[in-house]
């Protein structure tokens, strides 16, 4: 049974669990969920990075569930501040975009594992108990992915692929999050606001992405930002 407690004796209390997600619904439906297992219990909730970083600080949990997008924010800037200020917090991502656009880079944040939020409905409770107990916890499409992308492609023969390099496979983590809002329909400083960055900061930003993705101008950028969004199914700011 999913909610069947794995604890080893009578003596284990819940392990406390924080639910960081941008929509009350969301919230509460894992609330529920969670309630219905002995050996977890929900010490906290928030919607946003600044909020996230207060609960942890009166809840004190052991693990965080934490969606990648945050409203404007991103849920990798949580964790990776989990990791850095947190470091006995671990942290899971869950989440409606596919894990071959972040599972690899949430890991390489700092999390333990990475479940879509299609498929938490039935394998969130194992997910969780998993990373409590120091494991990764990924499908194992995503495991198989990254696995070949360390090995390697497995092409011999030296082809050399004239397909354009798609954003997440091009972009660092906060290039990423700029090409976000930019698609979003933000103006440089309204990303500088968002990100606080200088707007110095963003047009350099900008420069990288252009060059990366092999765009000439500021409007082809827009447009293959706000393409992206759409096609990433990101939600519009």
């Amino acid at each position: 049974m999913e909610c069947e407690p794995i604890w080893s004796d009578a003596s284990d209390v819940p392990a406390r669990v924080l639910i960081v997600d941008d929509h009350p619904a969301v919230r509460e439906g894992l609330g529920f969920r969670i309630a219905r297992c002995p050996d977890l219990v929900v010490c906290g909730e928030a919607a946003d990075l600044s909020g996230a970083l207060s609960e942890i600080e009166a809840t004190n949990p052991d693990v965080a569930v934490v969606d990648i997008a945050l409203g404007a924010e991103s849920g990798l800037d949580l964790i990776r501040r989990l990791r850095s200020r947190h470091p006995p917090v671990k942290s899971l991502v869950w989440s409606m975009y596919p894990e071959s656009l972040y599972a690899e880079r949430a890991l390489r944040a700092g999390a333990m594992g990475y479940i879509t939020k299609q498929a938490a409905t039935g394998r969130i409770i194992e997910a969780i108990r998993r990373v409590l107990a120091g494991e990764i916890f990924l499908s194992e499409t995503a495991a198989h992915q990254m696995l070949r992308r360390v090995v390697g492609s497995g092409s011999s023969h030296g082809e050399i692929s004239t397909e354009i390099p798609s954003p997440e496979a091009t972009l660092s983590d906060r290039e990423l999050d700029v090409l976000r809002l930019i698609g979003s329909g933000l103006t440089t400083s309204e990303v500088a606001e968002r990100l606080h960055l200088s707007v110095h900061t963003i047009d350099t930003y900008r420069q990288r992405i252009k060059i990366k993705l092999g765009l000439r101008n500021g409007a082809e950028l827009v447009r293959a930002a706000t393409q992206w969004v759409l096609e990433s199914r990101w939600p519009v700011i």
